[in-house]
């Protein structure tokens, strides 16, 4: 585990990593599984060390506001939250593909930013980070039409996959941006038209 903190968490004092080490533990999820769920208690946060967790709100008509994702390296920041206030959870995690996180104890969180000026930093990083995310989101929503959404959500899924082959269909873009699959294809269709992506099935190549 050393060597996964040290890669993917420099910053961490060797101290912190000890403690790590010692009293946290690695968990799996499986492509596709739920992590965290709306209404769940939370008393924990998670590091992410392999994999992607996409962020999400659950819509009571079953549909899904994408917010952000966690890379490795990151951890999540409602989660921490929640988990130090002792409130549910009002976010659902799922992992994108095969996850490896490490779990962090409510106890230790508390424990640590009293102990370890790396792991307040962290955290206090961590909340910045996905607050800006936030922002950046609901100004997408609030000022942009939806052709001006669709595109910044194809970037913002190539920056967090560091790829330009986008698998997924217009009824997922759909469903994420609140839309109909109808006005997604359309829209997707003139950008194929300005030369901004190929459509295939199933899947989306951006180009620029």
């Amino acid at each position: 585990m050393q060597e996964i903190l040290n890669t993917l968490f420099p910053t961490f004092s060797k101290e912190l990593n000890n403690d790590i080490e010692t009293s946290a533990k690695i968990h799996t999820f499986k492509a596709g599984e739920v992590i965290m769920r709306t209404g769940q208690y939370i008393n924990h946060t998670m590091l992410l060390t392999k994999g992607q967790i996409k962020i999400y709100r659950e819509g009571e008509n079953g549909g899904e506001f994408f917010m952000y994702y966690i890379q490795p390296g990151q951890a999540c920041a409602v989660s921490m939250i929640c988990a130090t206030k002792s409130q549910v959870s009002r976010i659902m995690a799922k992992a994108v593909d095969d996850v490896e996180i490490i779990i962090v104890p409510l106890p230790l969180m508390e424990k640590w930013m009293m102990e370890h000026r790396t792991w307040n930093e962290f955290v206090l990083l961590t909340y910045r980070i996905r607050f800006e995310e936030i922002l950046e989101v609901v100004d997408n929503i609030a000022f942009r039409a939806m052709d001006e959404r669709l595109e910044f959500y194809l970037k913002r899924h190539a920056d967090a996959c560091g790829c330009c082959d986008l698998k997924f269909s217009h009824q997922d873009i759909a469903t994420e941006l609140n839309t109909s699959r109808e006005v997604i294809s359309r829209l997707l269709k003139k950008m194929e038209q300005r030369g901004m992506v190929v459509l295939h099935r199933n899947h989306i190549e951006l180009l620029k």
